[in-house]
């Protein structure tokens, strides 16, 4: 990213224009996201987050912070592990996707120990050292200035609290790699525009991976960032890695 510029996919655009592009996007997928992640991963992001949040040392009680919350996978698991005693708030910039997940968990009966924002990850309206726990799933590539979301995770933590991230990642098999190619630009786009008749944000989708910072540079971001004891740990070969970060 240059003072002028960032990456939306493979494209540079002005950087005031990214949330805004990327905001389309997920105004356009939004009402078929579910479905599609289950089909673009067979079902598997499913055991993703919950070894998520299973190894996140959640404790009953906690009150937790889900940033890029989208239809509320996370937040849901989240509730379950704090208890009736915590409170989970989950944000996210988009208002389609924030309104599908409140509403979705409120249909299952999830109200006590819940609530909602919206909110920017670059700017998170909310006092330092405010949770035990901040979260991130699939959202950290979207943001245009990471290092500055990064930042802000760090500053709402109370001390000895954790910044959990799970994002895709660079995938380390030599094996693997050429099939998650072909998958992710030749599959991914037409499985887009069957099921959800938009191909072009998912191959924006499968490019913001690509552009991503891998795991050794997202580790090292978070340092910069303040995050003490940082750890990786990749799953299914790298193709998305759990990031975690103390602040001390």
């Amino acid at each position: 990213m240059s003072d002028q510029t960032t990456h939306f996919g493979f494209r540079d655009v002005p950087v005031a224009d990214k949330t805004r592009l990327v905001g389309e996007v997920f105004r356009s997928v939004a009402p078929k996201y579910d479905l599609m992640n289950d089909l673009m991963s067979m079902g598997v992001h499913r055991l993703w987050k919950r070894d998520f949040i299973g190894t996140a040392g959640l404790r009953k009680g906690d009150v937790v912070l889900d940033l890029a919350s989208g239809t509320g996978d996370i937040a849901r698991l989240l509730a379950e592990a704090v208890g009736e005693g915590g409170q989970v708030t989950a944000t996210d910039i988009n208002p389609a996707m924030l309104s599908l997940g409140r509403d979705r968990l409120t249909d299952e009966g999830l109200l006590a120990n819940l609530r909602y924002a919206l909110a920017n990850a670059e700017f998170l309206p909310f006092p330092d050292r405010s949770f035990d726990q901040v979260t991130i799933a699939f959202g950290l590539r979207n943001v245009t200035d990471k290092a500055l979301a990064l930042r802000e995770m760090h500053r709402v933590l109370k001390v000895g609290g954790r910044a959990s991230i799970l994002e895709f990642s660079a995938v380390q098999s030599d094996l693997l790699k050429p099939m998650y190619e072909l998958y992710s630009f030749e599959v991914l786009p037409r499985l887009g525009a069957a099921v959800a008749g938009d191909a072009d944000s998912y191959r924006y989708l499968a490019e913001s991976i690509r552009k991503h910072p891998d795991q050794e540079t997202l580790a090292a971001m978070m340092r910069e960032a303040g995050f003490e004891r940082v750890s990786c740990r990749n799953l299914t070969g790298g193709i998305v890695a759990i990031h975690a970060g103390y602040r001390v």
